[in-house]
């Protein structure tokens, strides 16, 4: 940046003691002040706007570009978007095209309006003047929103998303910043692309390292998919906690509380139905428990064996529901009738309950489904080497408890004693799941 004059030295001061003010609040407020956070800023906005009107003749003798690129970036403070701001900036970047932090503010500012196809323009140009993080990381960002022409033309900006991310991250490894939208491009990358637990994890090693940033910690966003991408690893007390973790540093954002809520309704869901063995009458129940039939239903899996997907043979055990020890259970395979599916908001995982020979249920969540496909009550399905987890979980006074089965591929599935197809295994499409991500 070239060196200013004195009253733009004096406005860029106090937008950056701003800036300070809102990244730092929690470091010298409590959680218990978060809400009236917002007003702090606008208040703090609108007497540095008031030194604008002051200082403006002097300042924009000194650097016109510069005095509507400190404007639109003070107006942009809030996170919402702001016609006045996009107007300075766009602007600014006519006067000095050069100007990369103006391209920056001004490509945040039609994110801020879902513009996106133009933010990308921004930050594109941005980086043709010079290499830098913010173009990066809100490019990463960007190019997972921008509009597509196909689903190959979808993944792909996902993918290189994922690319400038990595590229942001490597540009500087202490911004926490850059680490929490890298965690974006990797949870973008599991829903979009595959649903790889794998994926889920590096995204949960990137926002640890968010966590290592005092400004990025204090972000909502960051505990907001942070706890999404626990949801999806399964660790749902762990989850609740980011949800309400984000709700407290942003009461004004509802969508925290809403995904804790839709968490808590489906945790609810599975130990009512797992209760109520589905809902279904004790003779319809029994009808099932007696139609098992391991030798029949077992299909690819009833010789004792299997070839697994590397090709290699597999010795298999069946086992009860009952028997299951955390974890993957290698060589073991068990057997059980579905009872019924679990309503949820998300199209990922589809979940349903079967119980086996014995009459314990257990839940199954199924990755990598095709939209539309799934099991239905009645059904008998076989799982080789299922990977195990009991949940028993504590949350406002409330106790979930029920064990759980987690598919990472319907491939592994025997459907009525037959192989699934590969007609079920498809990726999935995740909505927006953050404010500007």
């Amino acid at each position: 940046m070239a060196e200013l004059g004195q009253s733009l030295t004096s406005l860029k001061d106090m937008v950056d003691t701003l800036y300070h003010f809102r990244d730092h609040f929690f470091e010298t407020h409590s959680l218990d002040e978060a809400g009236s956070k917002p007003t702090q800023l606008q208040d703090g906005m609108e007497n540095v706007l008031k030194e604008f009107s002051c200082l403006e003749s002097s300042a924009v003798e000194e650097n016109r570009a510069m005095f509507l690129y400190l404007k639109g970036k003070l107006l942009n403070i809030t996170g919402d978007f702001n016609s006045q701001a996009e107007s300075a900036l766009s602007k600014a970047v006519k006067l000095s095209p050069t100007l990369v932090e103006a391209w920056n503010e001004l490509g945040e500012s039609y994110m801020r309006k879902n513009d996106w196809t133009t933010a990308r323009t921004c930050f594109e140009g941005a980086l043709q003047h010079l290499k830098n993080k913010v173009s990066l990381r809100n490019l990463s960002m960007t190019l997972r929103q921008v509009p597509a022409s196909s689903g190959e033309e979808k993944i792909s900006n996902v993918e290189q998303g994922l690319v400038k991310g990595k590229e942001a991250v490597g540009m500087d490894t202490t911004d926490g910043q850059s680490w929490s939208l890298l965690g974006n491009a990797y949870l973008s990358h599991f829903f979009q692309v595959s649903q790889n637990p794998k994926t889920l994890k590096q995204a949960m090693s990137a926002y640890s390292q968010a966590e290592k940033d005092v400004v990025a910690k204090s972000t909502p966003e960051l505990h907001y998919n942070k706890g999404i991408a626990l949801k999806y690893e399964e660790d749902f007390l762990s989850a609740l906690t980011s949800f309400s973790a984000a709700s407290a540093l942003d009461p004004t954002w509802p969508d925290p509380a809403s995904q804790a809520q839709q968490l808590v309704r489906y945790l609810q869901d599975i130990v009512n139905l797992s209760q109520l063995k589905g809902k279904l009458k004790a003779k319809k129940l029994s009808s099932l428990i007696t139609s098992l039939d391991s030798v029949k239903q077992l299909g690819p899996y009833s010789g004792g064996s299997y070839k697994s997907p590397s090709g290699s043979t597999v010795n298999l055990n069946s086992i009860s529901f009952t028997e299951l020890k955390s974890g993957v259970n290698t060589e073991k395979v068990i057997l059980g009738v579905v009872i019924c599916s679990v309503h949820t908001e998300d199209t990922v995982p589809f979940t349903f309950i079967m119980i086996d020979k014995g009459g314990t249920p257990i839940v199954v969540t199924t990755y990598n489904l095709s939209p539309g496909k799934g099991v239905i009550i009645g059904d008998t399905v076989a799982i080789a080497e299922p990977y195990f987890t009991p949940i028993d979980i504590l949350h406002q006074g409330s106790q979930y408890k029920f064990s759980m089965v987690r598919v990472e591929s319907p491939l592994v599935l025997v459907i009525n004693g037959k192989k699934a197809g590969r007609e079920l295994q498809a990726g999935v499409q995740m909505s927006t799941f953050t404010k500007t991500d």
